[in-house]
């Protein structure tokens, strides 16, 4: 990792991943919170009254982190990043609540879930408005190539979400279908946010294409991680119920590894578990243990760090900078995260 024009190397080197992006971007970051609540003005208060609750609720802010220093490693003037990084979070909140409702979510980030404290038709039309106000928005800001940008992620967002529906319960899952629907899913806005940064940058084409490539398999490995502390956290760290994958139907990396090494006897139990509605507590520590048995959860970790590597790695075209120092923290941070 480059140390070039970093003012204090030795202090730098104790911080963690997330204080060494904060120091880059700490005043960014809370500008783009005073933007989305600009953006949340509405004369229906519980557009904002949803949207202010779910923006206190500690979010990471990844996607917004991304942008802004992929921007600032690019050399973006003026402050249109904040904008673009706050119009990311909307897109990103509105689909928190569609994916908690189809969840059937009841905890986001260890509270209550948006929908069920204020129900789930209240949540599907905020998240809407906050998909049309973002597009809104953009169209204003003129900038063509962000726009279509935005637009082609959240088609993919959407009929990843939907191959995923699709493939409910479907233990013929393959770990190249898992991983095409989490590119898709996931990787896919976390990719155009990076990508944003260098198109704000003006970077050439060369350099934009590596900041995509990097957002992309920061996305991928984000969402190994997810899918791994399904298996591992505990609720209070996760902030959301363990096993939730498992009792949703959804067949993620852990479980696809361990079919493709179990007996037939814990496989029959393991499809027993997941046809069960609802799984019971004893069936889903048994299926975990099953995962543990067979590496499933190290394999899927270890998958994640692959990602990670061939993220910075795509960073090598820049020159050593405290905001590519800051990215390769905001990448390897994902492999630390416990929520």
């Amino acid at each position: 990792m480059d140390h070039l024009n970093s003012p204090h190397p030795i202090t730098r080197e104790k911080a963690s991943p997330l204080e060494i992006v904060h120091e880059c971007i700490g005043d960014d970051l809370r500008k783009v919170d005073q933007e989305f609540r600009k953006n949340l003005q509405s004369n229906v208060p519980i557009i904002s009254a949803i949207g202010e609750y779910l923006l206190l609720s500690g979010g990471k802010r990844f996607r917004a982190k991304l942008l802004l220093l992929s921007s600032k490693l690019c050399g973006a003037q003026g402050e249109a990043n904040i904008s673009m990084a706050s119009l990311i979070e909307f897109i990103h909140t509105a689909t928190l609540l569609h994916d908690d409702v189809v969840d059937r979510a009841e905890l986001r980030r260890g509270i209550d879930s948006a929908n069920s404290k204020w129900g789930n038709e209240a949540s599907v039309l905020v998240g809407d408005f906050l998909f049309t106000k973002c597009f809104f928005l953009l169209v204003q800001s003129e900038n063509w190539k962000i726009l279509q940008t935005v637009c082609k992620a959240t088609t993919i967002m959407a009929e990843g979400e939907l191959e995923e529906l699709i493939r409910t319960n479907d233990l013929s899952l393959t770990e190249e279908d898992y991983l095409s629907i989490i590119t898709s899913k996931t990787a896919s806005l976390i990719s155009a946010s990076a990508k944003i940064g260098a198109i704000l940058g003006n970077a050439p084409e060369e350099k934009e294409k590596a900041l995509t490539e990097f957002g992309l398999n920061v996305g991928i490995a984000f969402q190994l991680i997810d899918d791994h502390l399904d298996y591992t956290s505990n609720e209070e760290e996760f902030g959301k119920k363990i096993g939730i994958d498992l009792q949703d139907g959804k067949i993620t990396l852990p479980l696809i590894s361990t079919l493709s090494h179990c007996d037939r006897e814990e496989e029959a139990f393991i499809r027993h578990t997941v046809e069960s509605d609802p799984i019971t507590k004893e069936d889903f520590f048994r299926v975990a243990a099953i995962i543990e048995r067979y590496d499933g959860i190290q394999y899927t970790f270890q998958k994640a760090k692959n990602y990670i590597e061939r993220a910075i790695d795509h960073l090598r075209l820049f020159p050593g900078s405290r905001e590519k120092e800051a990215l390769c923290a905001l990448a390897n941070y994902v492999l630390k995260r416990r929520l």
